[in-house]
């Protein structure tokens, strides 16, 4: 019996336990189930103001120039003065560089000695010729005489009265009376080939003799234009060669700016060129806006696109031959479009807006960068036709952005503020469009 009680009483105490456990368990209170709260994102907005603007192309450009003056020694001399510096500023007829004038004046004055002594000589040709021609009627009325003596001894031959040797001498006489009036004859003819040749050599000398007074006038170096000088090359006391660069300088007035457009932008900027006839654009060479615009593009093209020529527009005075620039160029308009900051962006084309609490993703069409808004950065230029006036774009950039993501503005007072401020020109009766303006930027 005790053997038999030593064995049920384990299992009793068990079967109470467990019975108890159950008990229990049926009779606790019951817990209501964790409630899972979303999270919301705090983050900040824009309001679009679809409108039409242009976006820019930042190209990076050099300032060059096609009329860059190499001043040159006109002739072999010494140097007498410098009168100017690298970078300094000249105007028109100003002295860059003297020559010694020593140098020409001895040669000019050979020269004009040379002249005087063809005119002198052309005076005498002519002197000859009127005493040839006087000379030549003289000289046949004397060979008239000589050929009447030869046939009067003829006649007194045939009379055997004459003697032989009388009428040899009368036909010598003749002969050689002949003799000279062929040469006066010919002296006269040859006076105009005579004449000719002197002609021309005087016609040599004193086209050397301008010559000679150009290389002196061109002895004093002055600046044709306004301009900056780049180089000097020589100093005072230099023997120079003719046609050695003494000074280059470069013109303000035309100067440009070579910039290389990328090829997949080069048939739209033609097309607009064709259109408009130039386009305009801007650089920052110094604290101020630099006006440009878009004349030309390049005849020949490389594999990463063509050269575009800039025209300065704006004062050029602070810009240097080899500058480099930032040059942003207008492209053509668009209509529909919104400014918005990078951050907004996510993969180049995806931004969001927060619509009834949530983020809603919208793909748009990026057309460029453009530097402008309130706070003056530069912003990226979209386009969709999901973006309507007053939609509330995410500038905030989230790693975790999707559609449906649960947000709300950091300040709903100031998008409030701007709601109401788009919409008061047309309280007021204002004519300007309402989408005239620039997108407000919301921080």
């Amino acid at each position: 019996m005790r053997k038999a009680i030593k064995i049920l009483l384990p299992i009793v105490v068990l079967v109470l336990g467990v019975g108890v456990f159950r008990v229990l368990k049926s009779t606790r209170p019951e817990q209501p189930p964790p409630e899972v709260q979303e999270r919301i994102w705090r983050v900040e907005v824009e309001r679009t103001m679809p409108e039409r603007m242009a976006p820019e192309l930042r190209l990076y450009g050099r300032v060059e120039t096609p009329d860059l003056l190499r001043a040159t020694a006109s002739a072999p001399a010494w140097v007498t003065e410098v009168a100017v510096r690298d970078g300094e500023r000249v105007r028109a007829g100003d002295v860059l560089v003297r020559l010694d004038a020593r140098d020409f004046v001895p040669r000019i004055d050979q020269v004009k000695a040379q002249i005087a002594e063809l005119e002198a000589e052309i005076g005498s040709e002519q002197n000859r010729y009127e005493t040839d021609r006087l000379a030549l009627a003289q000289e046949k009325r004397l060979l008239e005489l000589a050929r009447d003596a030869v046939e009067r001894q003829r006649r007194l031959k045939a009379e055997k009265v004459g003697a032989e040797q009388a009428l040899d001498d009368a036909e010598q006489a003749a002969v050689q009376q002949a003799l000279v009036v062929s040469n006066r004859e010919m002296s006269l003819a040859d006076h105009p080939t005579r004449l000719r040749a002197l002609e021309a050599r005087l016609a040599s000398n004193q086209a050397r003799l301008q010559e000679l007074q150009l290389e002196y006038e061109r002895a004093t170096i002055r600046a044709p234009y306004d301009g900056i000088v780049t180089g000097v090359e020589v100093t005072a006391g230099d023997q120079v060669a003719k046609g050695e660069v003494l000074v280059r300088m470069f013109g303000l007035d035309s100067l440009q700016v070579r910039a290389r457009i990328p090829a997949p932008y080069q048939a739209e900027l033609l097309a607009a060129l064709h259109e408009h006839g130039r386009l305009p654009a801007t650089a920052d060479p110094g604290d101020q806006a630099l006006e440009l615009a878009l004349e030309r593009i390049a005849g020949e093209a490389g594999p990463s696109g063509v050269d575009g020529l800039f025209e300065v527009s704006g004062d050029p005075s602070a810009l240097r031959l080899g500058q480099m620039l930032t040059v942003r160029l207008e492209r053509p308009a668009r209509d529909g479009v919104v400014a918005v900051p990078f951050r907004a962006v996510y993969g180049g084309g995806r931004i969001y807006k927060l619509q009834d609490g949530r983020m809603v993703g919208i793909d748009v069409d990026t057309l460029g960068e453009r530097q402008g808004g309130a706070d003056g950065d530069e912003r990226l230029l979209v386009r969709s036709p999901l973006l309507g006036r007053g939609d509330l774009i995410v500038t905030t950039h989230m790693p975790n952005a999707i559609d449906g993501l649960r947000a709300e503005t950091l300040d709903e007072s100031r998008v409030a503020g701007a709601s109401a401020a788009e919409d008061a020109p047309a309280a007021r009766g204002d004519s300007r469009p309402a989408d005239a303006g620039k997108a407000q930027t919301l921080q």
